[in-house]
């Protein structure tokens, strides 16, 4: 599967699938609050084979119940990913053209496989979380200077 079907096959979770997630989160969570073992061992009740999962994978199931529970659709992305231009167009919101402008200014660092830039996943939401906090920064900017001249009340 590539990037784009990855993108493409994202849906929200339905009211049972959050219902069903939140009962699954309470659970787990309690039971995460207790393990000691590095690769537990969880039986499935339907088949009653047991397995043994890293602890990680474990806590990574229980972020995935809690957005789950808030109706938040969720995609796992293994952070070594590269995606092409216009993944990561759709990933930030934005044109291919513009990521493409991003990359060539050294904004976002990326690799060339032929005529092809590869950008990697992790770069690309450093990226975002970068523009993010400016974004905030600016806000909060404009908030204090409405303030001062009495534009705005806090």
């Amino acid at each position: 599967m590539n990037d784009m079907q990855i993108l493409e096959n994202i849906t929200r979770p339905t009211k049972e699938e959050q219902i069903a997630a939140m009962k699954s989160y309470d659970a787990l969570a309690n039971a995460l609050s207790e393990l000691k073992d590095n690769n537990p061992e969880i039986e499935i009740e339907e088949t009653r084979e047991k397995i043994r999962v890293p602890l990680n994978a474990l806590k990574l199931l229980a972020q995935i119940l809690k957005e789950t529970s808030h109706g938040r659709p969720v995609s796992i992305v293994p952070i070594a990913t590269e995606l092409t231009t216009q993944a990561t167009a759709e990933l930030l919101g934005c044109s291919r053209p513009h990521v493409i402008k991003l990359l060539e200014s050294g904004e976002i660092k990326f690799t060339k496989v032929g005529k092809h830039r590869r950008i990697r996943y992790e770069d690309v939401i450093s990226y975002k979380n970068k523009m993010k906090a400016r974004q905030e920064n600016l806000i909060n900017e404009i908030i204090n200077s409405d303030e001062e001249a009495g534009l705005y009340d806090s």
